[in-house]
């Protein structure tokens, strides 16, 4: 049933009941009976305000995820154009998901269809609000910012050291904790990471007899190396992520889990 047939049903019934009251209690059951469909009708004239306050609470529920996915997946190509791609398709990808069961629970199936925009225009807001670490502090050159993953790790409890430049098989960085050991590629790029990047940790893990993997990044990572670490287990990392990350083993290829 629509929001207003449904409207419309409440307010026959209230009429209807109301001014069957009314014919014996008189005036104050008239009266009663008005109050009952102004309250209706200012309810149903409020629900655009509810519905974007909804809205708002279940993206602020997820405000620093959103505004580290729209730093990993907005960047300048080599003409100086922002590419966003990635983040257009990922705040869809959160409205769809995660914003719309929610709001069709909450009785606005009717109404978030038609306003599928204005709920992603809500998402980028909030997105846009939360406050990172500044990205300026983040290390550019390579060998420095393999230091600083290791670091960020060490803040985890992990017992992180850096391969150094040469010999270090697709491993920049090797951390280990609860008897399990982290094989970890740094990339400070202005752009998102590939697949490359994850056949070589998966193969660096191998040699070095690792039990989880990860490819760490300042930018996000291409569908097609999300897809590759999805069957290879290989963890996608924002450097930010480091400082909180828990040991998990592999199950042949997968990592069961890896959590903050």
């Amino acid at each position: 049933m629509s929001g207003r047939s449904t409207i419309a049903t409440r307010l026959f019934w209230t009429v209807v009941l109301g001014g069957g009251a009314a014919i014996r209690y008189g005036a104050p059951a008239l009266a009663a009976t008005g109050a009952v469909c102004l309250a209706i009708l200012l309810h149903r004239l409020d629900r655009p305000r509810r519905f974007r306050a909804l809205v708002r609470r279940i993206a602020r529920r997820h405000a620093a995820t959103l505004a580290l996915r729209r730093r990993q997946e907005r960047f300048l190509d080599a003409y100086g154009n922002t590419i966003e791609d990635g983040w257009l398709r990922e705040r869809e990808y959160f409205v769809e998901r995660t914003v719309l069961p929610l709001v069709e629970e909450r009785g606005f199936s009717d109404y978030a269809e038609p306003h599928f925009d204005e709920m992603v225009e809500i998402v980028e807001r909030v997105a846009c609000a939360h406050e990172l670490p500044d990205e300026m502090e983040t290390p550019e050159d390579g060998i420095a910012y393999e230091r600083y993953c290791a670091e960020l790790l060490g803040e985890a409890g992990w017992d992180a050291r850096p391969t150094g430049a040469s010999g270090d098989q697709g491993c920049d960085v090797i951390a280990e904790k609860a008897g399990l050991r982290l094989i970890v590629q740094c990339k400070r790029y202005g752009r998102p990471v590939g697949n490359a990047a994850v056949q070589e940790v998966a193969a660096a893990t191998l040699h070095w007899s690792g039990d989880m993997a990860a490819v760490v990044s300042n930018a996000g990572f291409t569908p097609a190396a999300r897809k590759l670490a999805g069957t290879t287990g290989v963890l996608l990392l924002h450097h930010d992520d480091l400082a909180t990350l828990a040991p998990a083993r592999r199950a042949g290829r997968r990592v069961l889990a890896a959590g903050r």
